[in-house]
């Protein structure tokens, strides 16, 4: 592996961003014209890579575990931060499955005959230069390396402060596996720099950088949404609904509601909040909160909600709003379905929403209304994940409305032109 860089700073930012951007503009051009083949095989080289250097990269990612314990940040903060062996192991797998994914560049979308002869082809191409800027997610530098290749994409990566040593050790083995295979390793940039003004210089480039994908807390989605010159992928946060009808299956619901909660609190899946029907027996909905509280995890609710049990604190009208990403979760009793299609779309952030229920109806009106990306049916919203939908991977989970909603994975990462083939024809 590569040595780490150094962090340069007495470059002027604009320059340092001119010059990324630039050189990764010119690498997209010779990317979109690289074969499948050496794609293919850059990929197996990273994944191999990942296994190969597994003691090496938790070596170094123990460096931003320590700074981040040092500085006291939250654990859901550092599970987010930390590598093991078994997580390169499954980065790894994911990058393997990236190999076995249709190519998602040069497919013909659509063709059109004009009765003049011509013939119009939509086909799928990259977008070009893709900017992606992530926090304490050091994984992320593999997913947006991996799916940025094989759409031909060149990306320039923003690590955060967090997972310096980690993202930079995860970048130079990216590098180091282009240069094997003779692409060039600006397709795969990554800022020198954690220094803040960069951010502000990168989302300025609009001229070089085509789109812009933050992924990350509340805090810098939205400099980046407010900011950003260029089209965004974003989403704002996870702030995740469950709501239990009252046609629901009893074991059914406890088993999902314990999943989407526990099982990794501090990913953008994780459900925050739990509306109850009114009409739900309380054997039920008492279940539910035992097994929460029993597990550690803090409960707070309105009043109908803290009469289930005497541990369930106090909620606000804030806590509706809120992606906890550790153990708290919010509860609220509302009065049937369209009380809950109401206050999801109202409180939510328009990520992942289920519906725990037996009444097709009812699921029905709940998958038709919500308005979220993505809706789901007695199943976990910690399904919500490019992987899990068979993308391979993900680079983010887009709650906008406009080209890419839900995980953001290959095809996501495309775009179209129009190719027409003409015999002479001039228009009148």
């Amino acid at each position: 592996m590569t040595q780490e860089p150094s962090i340069i700073i007495e470059i002027p930012p604009h320059i340092i961003i001119g010059d990324i951007g630039l050189r990764a503009k010119t690498a997209s051009r010779h990317l979109a014209q690289v074969p499948i083949e050496i794609i293919h095989a850059a990929l197996n080289d990273i994944a191999g890579a990942l296994i190969e250097q597994t003691d090496l990269l938790i070596q170094i990612n123990q460096k931003d575990v320590q700074k981040a314990q040092d500085k006291g940040l939250s654990n859901a903060l550092i599970d987010r931060l930390t590598l093991d062996a078994a997580r390169i192991k499954a980065i790894a797998e994911s990058v393997f499955s990236i190999i076995n994914l249709e190519d998602p560049v040069g497919t013909v979308l659509e063709t059109t005959t004009r009765p003049n002869g011509l013939v119009i082809d939509k086909v799928s191409v990259p977008i070009g230069v893709l900017g992606m800027i992530y926090e304490s997610r050091p994984n992320v530098t593999i997913d947006a390396a991996a799916l940025c290749l094989k759409s031909r994409n060149a990306v320039i990566l923003r690590g955060g402060s967090e997972s310096f040593h980690s993202s930079r050790a995860l970048h130079a083995l990216v590098q180091d596996c282009l240069k094997i295979n003779d692409i060039p390793e600006d397709a795969v940039s990554m800022l020198p720099s954690t220094d803040r003004a960069l951010v502000g210089e990168m989302l300025k480039a609009h001229d070089t950088i085509d789109v812009m994908i933050p992924r990350g807390g509340k805090g810098l989605t939205s400099r980046v949404m407010s900011e950003a010159k260029m089209p965004v992928f974003a989403h704002l946060d996870g702030n995740c609904h469950i709501y239990v009808h009252d046609s629901a299956d009893m074991q059914l619901a406890l088993d999902v509601i314990k999943n989407a909660k526990l099982r990794r609190t501090g990913i953008c899946g994780a459900a925050e909040s739990l509306l109850f029907d009114a009409k739900l027996d309380n054997a039920l909905t008492e279940n539910i909160v035992q097994m929460l509280l029993n597990e550690g995890c803090e409960v707070i609710g309105d009043a109908q909600a803290q009469a289930l049990d005497k541990r369930v604190g106090v909620a606000t009208i804030e806590d509706w709003k809120t992606e906890y990403l550790d153990k708290k979760i919010s509860i609220k009793y509302v009065a049937d379905v369209n009380e809950a299609i109401t206050h999801i779309n109202k409180f939510g952030s328009h990520h992942t929403d289920a519906i725990m229920a037996e009444d097709e109806n009812a699921v029905s009106q709940f998958q038709a209304q919500v308005d979220s990306a993505i809706v789901m049916h007695n199943t976990s919203t910690q399904f919500a994940d490019g992987g899990e939908f068979g993308m391979g991977a993900e680079i983010g989970i887009g709650t906008g409305k406009l080209h890419a909603r839900g995980p953001v994975g290959l095809k996501q990462l495309t775009t179209f032109k129009y190719l027409v083939k003409g015999s002479g024809q001039t228009r009148a």
